[in-house]
């Protein structure tokens, strides 16, 4: 190892960890070019390469690398949270229709496609354009830009490094959940933690959100598949030996590593895109029961990404690649590349539960430098396969048990549901009371599930 590992968690996460994350950070602290430290977050679990929770990060001018197992398959899975001005009240006696809608309108499941089908140009377009493309197709408001990471749009996005087959997989399903944890859901502040930051982010208790769960689809996926099998057949060439084949990677100073930024950056745009037609899609069926609700956005904030960020490192300021790999960057108060709203706060930070469990709103860190290079949690980490969950729970039954908890799941696929049973995952609260008792952000507000759209 290179540099140490540390694994984030209370005891009783880190003891529930599989044995496979301190081995996979143990590879990535073997990695050139790699500092400071390889860290885990409190919800990680065994992943592709880079364990569930991974972050490292790495420096360009010695040696550093990139690797497509940091930042994973579904590219930029990340959240967006939508304000809606309204209480559980508010919402009661509609619930049962607003799912319906809600589900009818919003294309989930495996191999989900929508009603919106990319040429070849208007792919191009999308891929280096993002939610400011969806904005420019009509698909939100221009306000929408200033609460999203890089307002919208990741510089630097190179379409013509995406793959044909992937851009194949992508030409209909623009505006579409996907499958697996991904989710759309109505929930209910029910606890504040802190009423300063909460009433800043436009949040009081009893208010109703809507989170949207989802990234970058089959284009994603393809760009990890594509890149990770070149990577690991050019690895020799780089001089790199490689702990682990599937942390296969490249320079970050080579054609290969710069062409890989180009695709991921463009994979971040179209999940960026994605999300933003979600939105449209959410506020006309919200207008339909509430026609004076606006649904503003919060903030959106990706997963899975490696960005080029300014970090301290032993008192110097270096430009390093972080990756984030099913993490969330946690910006504090007062970073320069925050949008705004957010400079005198901090950057909200979503913190997702499964279907019935709570989520939560967290902000970044007070302290700076931050830790783990300004990084949290992003969910509650699986804690049981999905094989293993289809032995334990049906998804009918699941169904049926949250709906006597006054939680609504629609999902095209009961097999799905099962395999996303809560008791699949982590103890979200726990979670979420390890990160802020290491400083990694700080607690808000607890949301609590009431309608579920789950893909």
């Amino acid at each position: 190892m290179r540099v140490p590992a540390v694994l984030y968690g209370d005891a009783g996460l880190i003891a529930d960890m599989d044995d496979k994350v301190a081995e996979q950070i143990g590879n990535v602290a073997r990695l050139p070019g790699i500092v400071d430290a390889a860290y885990t977050m409190p919800d990680a679990h065994w992943g592709y390469g880079f364990p569930i929770g991974g972050v490292a990060a790495f420096d360009p001018e010695a040696g550093g690398v990139v690797s497509a197992g940091g930042v994973g398959f579904d590219i930029s899975c990340g959240v967006r949270t939508l304000l809606t001005g309204l209480k559980r009240a508010d919402i009661e006696h509609v619930k049962d229709s607003l799912a319906d809608s809600l589900y009818r309108t919003i294309p989930a499941g495996l191999g989900s496609t929508g009603a919106i089908v990319l040429d070849e140009i208007e792919m191009d377009r999308m891929l280096a354009g993002g939610a400011r493309w969806a904005f420019g197709q009509g698909y939100g408001r221009m306000e929408d830009l200033d609460c999203i990471e890089e307002r919208g749009a990741m510089p630097g996005a190179r379409p013509d490094a995406v793959s044909s087959r992937a851009k194949e997989r992508q030409r209909a399903e623009m505006g579409t959940l996907g499958s697996g944890n991904h989710y759309l859901e109505v929930q209910e502040v029910a606890a504040i933690s802190d009423i300063k930051v909460a009433a800043a982010f436009g949040l009081a208790l009893g208010d109703v959100v809507v989170s949207i769960h989802c990234g970058s689809r089959g284009l994603g996926h393809q760009i990890g598949t594509d890149f990770l099998r070149e990577m690991a057949l050019a690895a020799p060439a780089h001089g790199i030996k490689l702990p682990d084949l599937e942390l296969a990677c490249a320079p970050i100073r080579s054609e290969l590593g710069e062409r890989y930024l180009g695709a991921m950056r463009a994979g971040i745009n179209c999940a960026l895109a994605n999300r933003q037609i979600l939105t449209h899609l959410t506020r006309r069926v919200f207008a339909h029961f509430f026609p004076d609700a606006t649904l503003p956005v919060l903030f959106d904030v990706s997963h899975n990404t490696c960005k080029e960020e300014e970090h301290e490192i032993a008192g110097k300021r270096q430009r390093l690649f972080v990756h984030r790999k099913g993490a969330t960057r946690a910006f504090g108060a007062g970073n320069p590349d925050l949008p705004t709203a957010f400079v005198a706060t901090g950057q909200p930070v979503f913190i997702g539960g499964s279907m019935g469990t709570p989520s939560a709103i967290m902000v970044g860190p007070a302290q700076r430098p931050e830790h783990a290079f300004a990084s949290s949690c992003h969910g509650a980490g699986r804690q049981m396969s999905r094989h293993q969950a289809l032995k334990h729970w049906r998804g009918r039954a699941v169904v049926d048990e949250l709906r006597e908890r006054g939680i609504i799941i629609k999902s095209p696929s009961l097999r799905g549901v099962a395999e996303e049973a809560p008791g699949a995952y982590k103890d979200s609260t726990a979670v979420v009371e390890a990160a802020h008792a290491a400083g990694l952000s700080r607690k808000v507000a607890t949301l609590q599930p009431v309608i579920c759209i789950k893909g």
